[in-house]
């Protein structure tokens, strides 16, 4: 099956890319996601191998700022299970998990962050989901294409 490619957000006060630079061995659960259409592709789509562009939200300014992989396939988010954490979902079954994770590593911090302006404005992206009026999802598919292009926006100087 090919490499699949995808946006995650997170809010930098929360995990930040370098929180997860600095994870050991660089890989984190991507838990707490609690959106039903965000938890199918969690579940159902993103495969071991996929490569993830690591999004600051909600950050002035909101960017891309790095690359990663995929390395465990979705599973159940422990969280929702856990009344001491802030993701606990009392509804959740054990037997029957609502909400689930997929376990990504850190490859590689981009050249440059490439700000949510810039993609709007880069040649190239038209269609692309994070730049669509209300995409507020916090896990999104990105085609092959887009993936490029954004690498190569982070290659270049930043335009005055």
């Amino acid at each position: 099956m090919a490499t699949r490619h995808w946006l995650f957000k997170s809010e930098p006060e929360v995990f930040s890319f370098d929180d997860l630079w600095k994870a050991k061995g660089r890989t984190t659960s991507w838990d707490g996601v609690r959106n039903y259409q965000a938890r199918n592709l969690l579940r159902d789509e993103i495969k071991k191998g996929d490569l993830v562009l690591y999004y600051h939200s909600n950050a002035d300014p909101q960017v891309v700022v790095g690359v990663c992989e995929v390395v465990k396939e979705g599973h159940p988010d422990l969280t929702q299970f856990d009344p001491k954490s802030d993701h606990y979902d009392p509804d959740a079954e054990e037997g029957n998990p609502r909400w689930y994770v997929v376990d990504i590593k850190a490859r590689d911090r981009l050249e440059r962050p490439v700000s949510l302006p810039e993609l709007k404005v880069a040649k190239g992206l038209d269609g692309l989901m994070l730049t669509k009026k209300g995409s507020r999802l916090s896990v999104q598919p990105v085609s092959p294409e887009h993936f490029a292009r954004i690498l190569e926006i982070a290659q270049e100087k930043p335009k005055k």
